[in-house]
């Protein structure tokens, strides 16, 4: 049994438009890392395998133990009682990374913005979050529903919750603008939330699909510190919206391959039926003509019959044996 059930075996190869997968290639290579909340190190693992130094911050030391035999070293604290700040040197990494940790506190402004001061120069935070718009989640509160789960969007862990536009006013709050902003996705109907589709309006369901915010799963953000400006987010959120165009023109073009391969199908099936009625067709004629050789053939055998029987008769009546 395994000593936390956010423990995970990390499969980047497979895992590609996952959170786990965007933190590691918004780090990069060759710098130092701090992983808050790092669990069992698995995420860790992987960016030490890139050339990273990664230090880990945990509330459980059995998991912190583990951890340890992963990255360079873990400390064991709770988040809500213990400023990263005072446990670190000023200014120690390049990254700080907060995936999936946020939501589980009380109070995640204090703490972000604590980690601002262990930044070197050109620093920036990795923030991973759910996304509490997606429309699973908003089908289920039109029925009046809202469960938690053991893991996901609803965790029952979760005090805090997230849309993109709340997440770009608490990173600003915290001292941070967005100068990336990735998503991952889940269609509707496919997450833990539950809900069905034969349930739902379809008008309803159709504006839900097309609504980007409705089929994102998690954010994942690069944070770097406020410099009294808001092009850096602006610039980011003008470039998740290109994303999103993306995203849908290659659903767009999906659902026409699909079509078209349909479409494809539908015509070479048609072809096989138009094949078997002309071979039918043929089989037809063939038949027909072999039965009118064979009625001529008859007709031929009758009339010689014929033919034969009343030269008899004749030959009969000229020698007087009968009567015509």
């Amino acid at each position: 049994m395994p000593l936390s059930k956010y423990d995970i075996e990390l499969d980047l190869k497979k895992q590609v438009g996952t959170s786990h997968a965007y933190l590691v290639e918004l780090t990069g290579s060759n710098k130092r890392v701090l992983d808050v909340g790092c669990d069992t190190g698995y995420l860790g693992e992987a960016l030490t395998a890139l050339g990273n130094k990664v230090w880990g911050f945990e509330i459980s030391e059995d998991t912190a133990r583990l951890a340890r035999d992963r990255m360079i070293d873990c400390l064991v604290g709770d988040l809500e009682t213990v400023e990263l700040a005072t446990v670190f040197e000023p200014h120690s990494f390049e990254v700080v990374i907060f995936g999936d940790v946020l939501e589980h506190l009380r109070d995640p402004l204090p703490v972000l913005r604590s980690a601002r001061a262990l930044l070197s120069p050109g620093g920036s935070i990795l923030v991973s979050t759910p996304n509490v718009a997606h429309g699973d989640v908003r089908l289920a509160l039109l029925s009046g529903q809202f469960r938690y789960n053991k893991l996901g969007i609803l965790d029952e862990t979760h005090t805090r919750f997230f849309t993109a536009e709340s997440l770009v006013d608490f990173a600003r709050d915290a001292g941070f603008v967005v100068a990336d902003l990735r998503r991952t996705h889940a269609d509707l109907f496919s997450t833990e939330i539950g809900v069905l589709e034969a349930d739902q309006d379809p008008a309803l369901v159709e504006r839900l699909r097309a609504d980007p915010e409705a089929v994102t799963y998690q954010f994942v953000a690069r944070l770097v510190p406020d410099d009294s400006t808001a092009l850096v987010t602006e610039q980011a959120l003008r470039t998740d919206a290109l994303r999103s165009q993306v995203s849908d023109l290659q659903a767009q073009l999906t659902r026409s391959e699909a079509d078209a391969a349909a479409l494809a199908t539908e015509r070479a099936a048609l072809q096989d039926q138009v094949d078997d009625l002309r071979r039918a067709h043929d089989e037809a004629v063939r038949q027909r003509d072999s039965l009118l050789s064979e009625r001529d053939q008859l007709s031929a055998q009758l009339s010689d019959h014929s033919v034969r029987k009343i030269g008899q008769r004749v030959k009969r009546w000229l020698s007087g044996s009968s009567d015509i």
